[in-house]
């Protein structure tokens, strides 16, 4: 009667097993008891992702070299594999669920937690229905969550739909990806351009979206507009105003007919306070966190990057600081709420801040548990810890965590409350207006510096009553258009999660509804996947596409399919359907060998007939050859007559079309070479003594030569 609970990956397991009361270690698994668990209860666990799919040449090896003609690649049956570094771990996992009559499945709470989880019990050809399948779900890694996810468990089969469509989502991936990289990749190279170019679901929409919004700036013609100001003039002081309603003029010959037809001139003349209003108001406190928010707010605030916010929610996650942190909720249920309020004041404590934190009503604004549909908004735990503690956490994690802290103390708070002046100004028939506004209550501004504060509090107005008489210097100076900003990541995260905002109303319902491009646990990793691959480029926090980014835009745009925002909505709700039964995976993947299908007989034309993709061929075919030079650093020692040049993970003869395959590495025996010793293997066939290498026998350190011997190289300890 074993029961075996499988966890994601080690530190998962280890949180699980912390709060039972006895475990045992051994090796790829747990030996565990504790009242709230079954006798015999193994925790056992993954490293992630323990089985994937088979890559192409796993079906066929003529798919190990890239060809037009061996595309579409369309298997029959979609193969997966163990990694050779995850095989044993995956046999320890195997023998456990084979024997195991009860299997708790205790990934991540999420539907890619589903899939690993699924993905390894049918590699390791379990008899599903024999067993009892029951599912962990919980927010957070602390021992009290633990200890209630355990005593709650679901049936573990109502979430299968969920691993169907987090299949069915992995294989169109897989279907894109090796039918549309290749594709491109060689019709580039056709064309004169070298390397290897990856098309993906999320990240060439993604990709297209900083390209619109380079060329958008590039493109930018400023233009000159004017506005009409007034400067008022009262016993009282002075204050600014602008016309009301605003508008701008495209030149002076508008302002003049306008100002001719209200009676006004420029400089000063007579005016009367037309109206004074005032009103009290309130703001309430922002919204909690969700993990692309919170990753939008601290890329704004500290320049981190989304990868590396994720990171550190994880880490805090695992550290049983925070609660889950692949949420794309903004909301929490009653139950965190009670738990947070008996705790206000050891959270408060860690803030140095004078806040009054009095509002112990749960407000539907922050707390809805209807609005929580897999996981609640990112919070505290009840494991408080204490300043020491967090001043050893590493500095991106402290910044995350006082951020969170403070977002979710100041529901809690009063809102921030000010009396808001609008003075409305008549001069000739013309109205001024000018807002101002006064703090009353500070509220839950207390617990945020000046900066993060409201941007559209103003300066206090001078004291007026209506009908007052007064002056008015009417001025009307000529300002200039700006360009649009470049995208952050945190502002291009958001693009990613709003992109209705590029679609028409009904795209952008489908996509409002799903949460826009990608998913909050995958964005982070599309956004390095673009810059690993050197497409996007970070420079100031701002990102930009690089030349081969360019390249690939302008080969892609004509497939609109594969660029626009929609595409990703219309997946997404199918793949949405499969997790409602409302689909089934087959359904879906037809459609996507039918758009692959469409790429193939389209794209070839396209390259073709598109002027402006082969003069960005020409372009990149320039700065390629300009890279090259730059990165030569000799005359190839074999063919003689090609320029070994960096490649970026080795250096290579330019000659390699022709069949020169002369190479040298850039790292040798734990050792990076130096430049200065590449170009003298190169020129003279050997090197000066080099130290720093290491012994992969004994671990110890030494000092050689290197030279080329045979076209290979080898120590010479002379």
């Amino acid at each position: 009667m074993t029961t075996v609970i499988l966890a994601e990956k080690p530190s998962q397991a280890r949180s699980y097993i912390e709060a039972f009361q006895k475990n045992t270690r051994h090796d790829g698994y747990y030996m565990v008891s504790d009242p709230v668990l079954p006798d015999e209860t193994i925790v056992t666990f993954g490293f992630g992702h323990l089985v994937e799919l088979a890559t192409p040449d796993k079906y066929d090896a003529k798919y190990a070299h890239w060809s037009l003609k061996n595309l579409p690649i369309f298997p029959a049956q979609y193969q997966f594999v163990v990694g050779a570094d995850k095989a044993k771990q995956f046999n320890v996992v195997k023998g456990l669920l084979t024997k195991a009559e009860t299997i708790i499945v205790a990934t991540d709470s999420d539907r890619e937690g589903e899939n690993i989880a699924w993905s390894i019990m049918k590699k390791a050809n379990l008899d599903l229905k024999s067993k009892n399948i029951k599912r962990l779900w919980i927010n957070s890694l602390e021992k009290d969550a633990v200890i209630d996810g355990f005593r709650n468990l679901r049936d573990g089969w109502a979430y299968y739909p969920k691993y169907q469509e987090a299949q069915t989502r992995q294989i169109s991936d897989w279907l894109v990806g090796m039918n549309a990289s290749p594709l491109y990749s060689l019709m580039l190279q056709q064309n004169g351009v070298n390397g290897v170019y990856s098309i993906g679901r999320v990240q060439t929409p993604t990709l297209y979206m900083v390209y619109q919004r380079d060329q958008a700036i590039q493109n930018f013609q400023p233009e000159p507009y004017f506005e009409l100001k007034a400067k008022i003039v009262v016993d009282s002081g002075t204050f600014d105003a602008k016309l009301e309603p605003y508008q701008r003029f495209k030149d002076t010959a508008g302002i003049n007919t306008f100002m001719k037809a209200k009676s006004i001139q420029n400089g000063q003349q007579p005016a009367l306070i037309k109206d004074v209003q005032r009103k009290v108001k309130r703001t309430l406190s922002p919204k909690l966190f969700s993990l692309s928010s919170l990753q939008s707010a601290i890329n704004k605030k500290f320049h981190a990057s989304a990868s590396d916010v994720l990171a550190a929610v994880q880490a805090l996650y695992e550290a049983k600081l925070l609660t889950y942190p692949r949420t794309d909720c903004n909301f929490i249920t009653n139950e965190e709420f009670e738990y947070l309020v008996p705790n206000i004041d050891r959270y408060a404590n860690i803030i140095d801040s004078s806040v009054v934190l009095t509002q112990l009503t749960a407000n539907k604004r922050y707390v809805d548990g209807s609005k929580v549909q897999e996981h609640h908004a990112i919070i505290m735990t009840k494991n408080v810890p204490t300043k020491a503690r967090l001043l050893k956490l590493p500095k991106l994690q402290q910044q995350v965590y006082d951020l969170v802290l403070r977002t979710t103390l100041a529901m809690f708070a009063e809102p921030y409350e000010y009396e808001e002046t609008v003075i409305l100004t008549a001069v000739g028939q013309a109205l001024f207006k000018a807002t101002g506004q006064v703090p009353k209550r500070q509220g839950w501004h207390e617990l945020f510096s000046l900066s993060e504060k409201s941007d559209n509090e103003t300066s206090i107005l001078p004291a007026v009553t209506p009908s007052q008489t007064c002056r008015a210097d009417i001025s009307a100076p000529q300002k200039m258009t700006t360009a649009p900003k470049p995208f952050t990541e945190g502002t291009l995260i958001t693009a990613m999660k709003t992109a209705g905002k590029t679609l028409d109303d009904d795209e952008a319902l489908v996509l409002k509804n799903v949460e826009g491009i990608g998913t909050e646990a995958t964005r982070a990793n599309v956004l390095e996947v673009l810059k690993r691959r050197g497409y996007l480029l970070t420079k100031k926090n701002q990102l930009h596409v690089s030349v081969q980014g360019k390249t690939l835009c302008q080969a892609v745009e004509l497939e609109p399919l594969l660029t626009s925002p929609s595409m990703t909505a219309k997946w997404e709700l199918a793949l949405k359907e499969i997790g409602e039964k409302k689909r089934t995976p087959e359904n879906f993947l037809g459609q996507i060998k039918l758009l692959v299908q469409k790429l193939l007989k389209e794209v070839p034309e396209q390259f073709a007939q598109n002027e402006d993709l082969q003069k960005q061929l020409v372009a990149q075919q320039q700065v390629e050859q300009k890279q090259q030079a730059l990165a030569a650093v000799g005359v190839c020692p074999v063919c003689k007559t090609g320029e070994i040049s960096d490649r970026g993970k080795f250096f290579g003869c330019s000659n390699y079309k022709n069949g020169c395959k002369f190479t040298l590495p850039k790292q040798w025996s734990g050792k990076k070479l130096p430049i200065t010793a590449i170009k003298k293997l190169i020129t003279a066939g050997e090197t000066d003594k080099i130290k720093g290498f290491k012994s992969k026998k004994t671990g110890k350190m030494f000092t050689a030569k290197l030279k080329l011997e045979d076209d290979k190289l080898k120590f010479d300890f002379s």
